[in-house]
């Protein structure tokens, strides 16, 4: 389970830097950094969104889409692990 959740992490980082990017900034991604101080807009929250929709593979049932799943890395993490979790415990 560890290697699941340290791909899921390094997924979303790369989302989010390629979202950094896209507007010429970078910063230190890091776990628990929260997305607006390391300068994600509410626009690069909507393109964060769909980004870990196609990434994953999954739609985000609209319950979840709330600031406090996209706060951090780390609670994007536990979002997507919960919604994955039925489709990786079988």
């Amino acid at each position: 389970m560890q290697a699941f959740d340290t791909d899921v992490r390094n997924r979303i980082i790369k989302l989010v830097k390629g979202i950094l990017e896209q507007n010429s900034l970078t910063a230190d991604v890091t776990p628990q950094a929260k997305l607006v101080d390391i300068g994600l807009t509410s626009m690069d929250m909507v393109n964060l969104m769909l980004g870990v929709e196609a990434e994953f593979d999954f739609t985000i049932p609209q319950s979840e889409i709330t600031p406090e799943n996209f706060q951090s890395v780390e609670t994007l993490e536990r979002m997507i692990a919960t919604q994955l979790q039925p489709a990786t415990a079988a």
